[in-house]
């Protein structure tokens, strides 16, 4: 499921002449970590169950020296496509897939559902200086 995000994410990039992202540990470790989050507590948002934001959870995942971030989060949608579909039509997710001054990606994914309707998923996006 995320490497099939992360395709069909860079081929909306393509699309529109940005360049693909690349994939970073660091930021799939930040996005599966708050998407489990998100699963495990019936919430979707930007702000962890503990209140930290996403600047905490990607310097605590190792992703630092950073100079732009950006984050979509989603939950109900069980494809691949379905989601990054979801993504696109949403005009603050669509400008975070198409910001061109992003590089990097991370996402997370967990198929549970909750009375927020799974399954669960986040897109980090990052760029460094």
């Amino acid at each position: 499921m995320q490497k099939a995000v992360v395709k069909l994410t860079n081929a909306e990039r393509r699309r529109a002449g940005c360049s693909a992202l690349q994939i970073r540990p660091a930021l799939h470790v930040a996005a599966q970590r708050h998407t489990a989050d998100m699963a495990e507590n019936h919430y979707v948002g930007h702000t962890g169950s503990s209140g930290c934001t996403m600047v905490d959870r990607v310097e605590a995942a190792g992703y630092t020296g950073w100079s732009s971030l950006a984050e979509n989060v989603a939950a109900g949608q069980v494809t691949d496509a379905g989601v990054v579909k979801t993504w696109m039509k949403s005009p603050g997710h669509r400008a975070n897939i198409l910001d061109c001054s992003l590089k990097h990606i991370g996402v997370g994914y967990v198929k549970a559902s909750g009375s927020v309707g799974g399954p669960y998923g986040t897109q980090d996006f990052g760029a460094k200086f």
